[in-house]
């Protein structure tokens, strides 16, 4: 199975365990759209992300706080959270308000630590 199949697929269970998903993109390290289920701004979302996880990284590590996991943005609209899906992918999950963000993290870390096991056996650039 392709690389974009698989990580589409880890989406879809995300999204059936957590309704109040509006959508996600998996993105590489470096911006480029592995899979996503946004639309037309599924490359723009891909970019930002890679940007936000590189300063998350590095605000992580220049205070000390460890490996860096996750990044909230909360708005008034809802909830984007960035997830390190190992080193080689970002993974942006999309909620809408009044989601419970507890099983958010949960459930998104978990789908996070799936593709970071896929891509340990697949290339990225797939």
């Amino acid at each position: 199975m392709e690389l974009r199949d698989t990580v589409r697929q880890e989406m879809m269970l995300l999204r059936a365990r957590m309704p109040d998903v509006d959508g996600c993109v998996a993105c590489s390290v470096d911006g480029m759209t592995i899979a996503d289920d946004l639309g037309e701004n599924a490359e723009q979302t891909g970019a930002l992300s890679s940007a936000l996880l590189a300063l998350s990284r590095r605000m992580t590590s220049m205070v000390d706080k460890g490996t860096f996991e996750e990044t909230l943005i909360s708005g008034t609209n809802g909830y984007a959270v960035f997830y390190a899906a190992g080193p080689k992918i970002v993974l942006t999950v999309l909620a809408r308000p009044g989601t419970n963000l507890g099983l958010l993290r949960l459930e998104g870390r978990k789908t996070a630590a799936n593709l970071a096991a896929i891509t340990s056996h697949m290339s990225v650039t797939q």
